[in-house]
């Protein structure tokens, strides 16, 4: 019983990687065109996160020190 644990187990991850086509369920359709548009978005263009839901990261690195303005919100918490 020990050995087809984790067989069972490689056997249950691979299924997990599959991938197919995306498609609306059974009598269901995809939303509405947006307001202004003569053509409804794909499925896959819906999953797809804008640039303000999913930003690109800064990776500038400071090559020399410089002063931190004064923030003022950065306030001493009240007792």
């Amino acid at each position: 019983m020990r050995a087809l644990m984790p067989s069972a187990l490689i056997l249950l991850l691979a299924g997990c990687g599959a991938t197919s086509a995306l498609k609306p369920k059974a009598g269901q359709s995809l939303p509405v065109a947006p307001y202004g548009s003569e053509q409804k978005p794909t499925a896959e263009a819906l999953l797809k996160p804008t640039s303000q839901a999913a930003p690109e990261r800064s990776v500038e690195l400071r090559k020399r020190s410089e002063e931190r303005v004064q923030d003022p919100f950065d306030l001493p918490p009240s007792d």
